[in-house]
């Protein structure tokens, strides 16, 4: 009798499903593209919608760590490879620790003073205030961990620059200021409503230089008060120091470039309407041939400048350079153009690695010419396409960004040197800083004589 029940039951929803069916394709042919769209519009939820773009998106985002680690970690040389490896994962750590504590509210205060350049809402992050959620349109702590995963992502460009001769303590106190103060108050210039956004209309849609270029002036002090790693440079010669696995490097690149559909497409910040989600869907494709356009751009100048050579790491670069110089505008562009931001993004990069080594700025993993050099590029270019931004308002933004974060920056590695101490000696280059400060070597079956 029961299993009588459960068929006759399951025919009749059955029935009433094929019915409804009917009816709502009879209805689809009685209404015009435009109602049906509408109709489509009002059956959805927009706040369940924008949460789980900023989730997921914020998912795809976090991965871009275990880019930048894989990535960081075939570049640096063998006997570095597990420091590198844990500095990563200790860093993502921090900077989350300290976005909660401090970061966010910097980031996004409920007020500001001296005309939007500093915010006044000091303190940890306290859930947001889930009674008003609907009427911002998405889940409070879904926003809190989008925006969590960027500060990251700024650290990390920071970790790959000053590789294999930084201590590790020092570096992780310069990243927790990093991640509580100086990215957020950036940040706040623009995103929070301050300074940039007010006063000079400026646009970063997803952080070239918000995020990239900060993480890239950060970096460029750093190598700069550090210095280069013992013996990489004699007079005016460059000795090489390739990196121990070019494999896990070009992992790490796919890695960030699937990670950057997250850190763009996720910005649209609202995926409940139509016209939301076709953004998003524009958003990607343009972050992909931007990407593309970068590889294709490093491999034809290093192609023509090193005979024919191909350089993999300038290659890996590359793409990086190009999805960088796109993220200030990845929706407006057309598919040709951001092909072009791309590969001019690539270029710059293949011409910014040689003008360090003559400068004597050692960048273990070409962190500024991607982030800083391709940062300032990309930002640089979005009146091209976004005709609401001006040239004068995106230069104001990037050089207000590189003057604080320079000297907010140096004054960090500067107070760390004198204090603590910020480089490891010659000797513990020599050995590496797998044994000299984490006692655990990446690949302990290779002899010495390999390194």
């Amino acid at each position: 009798m029961q299993l009588l029940r459960t068929i006759s039951a399951r025919c009749v929803g059955a029935g009433v499903f094929a019915l409804a069916a009917l009816n709502s394709s009879a209805l689809a042919q009685e209404l015009s593209v435009e109602e049906r769209l509408a109709a489509l519009e009002g059956q959805g939820s927009a706040y369940v919608d924008n949460s789980y773009l900023f989730l997921i998106g914020g998912l795809i985002v976090m991965l871009m760590a275990a880019g930048f680690l894989c990535l960081e970690a075939g570049l640096v040389r063998s006997k570095n490879a597990a420091m590198q490896s844990m500095k990563n994962v200790a860093l993502f750590s921090v900077a989350g620790l300290m976005f909660w504590l401090v970061g966010y509210n910097m980031a996004y205060p409920s007020s500001t003073m001296f005309s939007g350049l500093l915010g006044t809402t000091p303190g940890p992050w306290n859930g947001g205030d889930v009674s008003a959620a609907g009427e911002a349109g998405y889940a409070p702590a879904s926003d809190w961990f989008f925006q969590m995963v960027f500060v990251a992502t700024a650290a990390s460009i920071v970790s790959g620059t000053v590789a294999e001769r930084v201590k590790l303590w020092p570096f992780l106190i310069f990243t927790a200021i990093l991640t509580a103060f100086i990215y957020p108050i950036v940040a706040s210039w623009e995103w929070g409503g301050g300074y940039l956004d007010t006063v000079h209309g400026f646009s970063d849609f997803a952080g070239s230089t918000l995020v990239h270029s900060t993480g890239g002036w950060a970096a460029l002090v750093g190598a700069i008060i550090i210095g280069p790693r013992a013996g990489k440079y004699f007079g005016k010669q460059v000795n090489p120091m390739p990196g121990s696995n070019i494999p896990l490097a070009a992992l790490g690149t796919f890695i960030l470039w699937f990670g950057w559909f997250g850190f763009n497409g996720a910005s649209q910040l609202a995926a409940g309407t139509i016209s939301d989600i076709n953004a998003v869907a524009v958003i990607f494709a343009n972050t992909n041939m931007a990407a593309v356009g970068g590889v294709l751009g490093a491999m034809f100048l290093t192609a023509i400048l090193y005979k024919g050579k191909v350089d993999a790491t300038m290659v890996f670069n590359g793409a990086i350079g190009g999805l960088v110089s796109i993220t200030a505008e990845p929706l407006m562009p057309s598919m040709g153009l951001s092909v072009v931001i791309g590969a001019i993004g690539g270029v710059l990069v293949v011409l910014t690695v040689p003008l360090l080594d003559k400068l004597k700025i050692d960048d273990v993993v070409g962190a500024i010419p991607a982030h800083l050099v391709c940062g300032i590029w990309g930002t640089m270019i979005v009146p091209l396409s976004n005709t609401d931004a001006s040239f004068v308002g995106q230069f104001v933004g990037v050089a207000l960004t590189g003057i604080f974060v320079c000297i907010a920056s140096a004054i960090v590695w500067t107070l760390l040197k004198v204090t603590l101490g910020v480089r490891v000696s010659d000797e513990d280059q020599m050995i590496g800083l797998d044994k000299a400060e984490v006692g655990l070597e990446a690949y302990p079956e290779f002899s010495t004589a390999s390194r």
